[in-house]
């Protein structure tokens, strides 16, 4: 695999599989060697996240129209992923709920990440705004059997990760984005947009809800290559 330029995550995938396999046969008495100990896996190189350009991003927001079926679900769905960061399991978790409102106009959503771990995500008022308008007009049309969901689908029942995903990518075309999105685009897109305008590492950190922030640098290698850039393009001593 690895002779033939095989993907780094997916040989290191492989080689946990045949090692645990081995480890099993150890234990049944139907092997006594791992052969698989001593081969070392290659090192994961860090791949930099793909995200949008606000601009994109602006009318990949915009692109639902009257035409569609449900376009203020749609859009709700394209503003809570860009204006929260969620992924598009944790957004296809919402229930209704889950969406919680402070006396002061600000929001935030209830989200349940990965290992189950909860987290509170603030809410944008543009996000907030287009959420309120589904819920108003649209979702009482869709919600024929009492779905705790936030976001459902045409029959009724929650919408799932693969309808986010296909919602996403039809958008994305209609918008002219030709390197594609998908609902991980618009959240590295929201975690590199809010460093570009200056957060904290950490802030961003617990926005996305990472155990680690190691896991969130690499949006820093993001924003640092944009800033040698621009030093580049201006500095007179570049």
């Amino acid at each position: 695999l690895h002779e033939r330029n095989g993907a780094r995550a997916s040989i290191q995938r492989r080689l946990a599989g045949v090692r645990a396999f081995y480890r099993f046969l150890g234990r049944a008495g139907l092997a006594t060697a791992e052969p698989a100990k001593e081969v070392r896996a290659p090192k994961r190189g860090r791949v930099l996240p793909r995200f949008l350009g606000e601009p994109d991003v602006q009318r990949l927001l915009e692109a639902p129209s009257d035409e569609d079926g449900f376009p203020l679900r749609d859009r709700a769905i394209l503003e809570t992923l860009y204006g929260a960061g969620l992924r598009v399991s944790e957004l296809a978790g919402l229930d209704k709920e889950d969406v919680r409102r402070e006396a002061s106009g600000d929001a935030c959503v209830r989200v349940r990440g990965k290992g189950r771990k909860e987290r509170l995500a603030p809410l944008g008022r543009t996000a907030l705004g287009a959420i309120d308008a589904y819920l108003q007009r649209e979702r009482a049309v869709l919600d024929r059997r009492g779905q705790e969901a936030l976001f459902l689908n045409k029959n009724g029942g929650r919408l799932g990760d693969r309808g986010v995903r296909r919602l996403v990518v039809r958008y994305a075309s209609r918008a002219g984005i030709e390197s594609g999105a998908s609902p991980h685009t618009l959240r590295h897109s929201f975690a590199t947009h809010l460093l570009d305008r200056g957060a904290d590492l950490r802030a961003v950190q617990e926005l996305l809800g990472h155990a680690s922030l190691a896991t969130t640098q690499v949006y820093a290698h993001v924003t640092s290559r944009r800033l040698v850039e621009a030093y580049a393009l201006a500095h007179p001593r570049a």
